[in-house]
């Protein structure tokens, strides 16, 4: 009686275990992946964390595998789709590309009322960092920085300026540059993404973005757009010939985008350390930095702790900025 009772037990623990694993999906990096894995974008198709996702993925598959499904979900500046990622199950099929500060001044604002806090998330590995920079229409009347800045001072409030969402980057460096030059105040614009910036500036309806580097460089190059300022302490080497913020006067308006991948919390150690390999060597590897460079994305890759350190850190510094934002009279 006793022998039986113990084989019962055993067989509804050995029934457990495989209902578990069966459920869950694989927890070890032999296993995993054992079907195709998603890879979310939080901003519509066509911008330039878009365009890079696609770009290591196409790659990375190849070391992982199985294929890598990039897909968008745009929406709130980006708090759809983390929100998504916050709750899908932590088995390494579901990951997706954190854009800081946008992420951390998402959790940080009250007001957005965000269903995750920073520890949602296991930052895997950063791919690219993108520099702000201040673009307008080739035909604008607006021949330089501070043309732009002195009509925002004398018209407070008619000139549009478009972000890429709600304190993202491009939003809190609309307000670095107004309170870099006293009195200029622009009627800030939140769009979806910067295809929907660029639909809106060559339609007229917007006179001036802020965005990144990455975003625009093409169309500065051929002279569809004209760009006013990098947001950086050095030229970028897509636009050499685009002058820096500091050296056109104004040293405190620095801005720019970081991107990498990240996974809900709670994912497997053996399957986040995989996930971590596969993309550094696919983001190593010479033909993803050829495509980047040609894609205007410059290259910042970190790794693991040290990608989670600058998050951390980011998330800290990013408490200041959106305190400041909403603070500020005119949003």
């Amino acid at each position: 009686m006793k022998i039986t009772r113990n084989r019962i037990i055993l067989d509804f623990a050995s029934a457990l275990t495989a209902l578990f694993v069966l459920v869950t999906g694989p927890s070890t990096a032999a296993d995993f992946p054992a079907r195709p894995v998603q890879l979310m974008v939080a901003y519509p198709a066509g911008g330039s964390t878009d365009v890079a996702a696609r770009i290591v993925a196409a790659i990375a598959e190849k070391q992982l595998g199985q294929t890598i499904v990039v897909v968008n979900r745009g929406g709130a500046g980006g708090q759809v789709g983390w929100t998504d990622m916050s709750r899908a199950r932590p088995d390494g099929y579901y990951m997706g590309f954190i854009n800081l500060p946008a992420l951390n001044t998402v959790i940080l604002d009250p007001e957005r009322k965000a269903a995750f806090k920073a520890d949602a998330f296991v930052p895997l590995i950063n791919q690219v960092l993108d520099p702000g920079i201040i673009w307008i229409k080739a035909d604008s009347p607006y021949k330089s920085l501070k043309d732009l800045l002195e009509a925002a001072k004398r018209a407070p409030n008619k000139i549009s300026a478009a972000t890429t969402g709600i304190l993202s980057d491009d939003h809190l460096a609309i307000l670095m540059a107004e309170e870099a030059y006293p009195g200029a105040i622009f009627r800030i614009v939140h769009l979806e993404g910067g295809a929907a910036q660029l639909t809106a500036i060559l339609g007229g309806h917007i006179d001036v973005a802020f965005d990144n580097v990455g975003s625009v460089y093409r169309r500065v190059r051929t002279g569809e757009l004209r760009a006013l300022a990098v947001m950086d302490t050095r030229r970028s080497s897509f636009l050499p010939e685009v002058p820096t913020t500091p050296e056109l006067g104004f040293p405190t308006v620095i801005s720019n985008s970081t991107r990498g991948i990240a996974v809900p919390k709670g994912t497997p150690a053996p399957i986040i350390k995989k996930l971590e390999q596969v993309f550094k060597k696919a983001m190593e590897d010479p033909e993803h930095v050829k495509k980047m460079e040609e894609a205007g994305l410059a290259l910042k890759i970190m790794v693991g702790e040290e990608y989670a350190k600058y998050y951390r850190e980011l998330h800290a510094k990013a408490a200041k900025y959106t305190e400041w934002a909403r603070s500020r009279p005119h949003k």
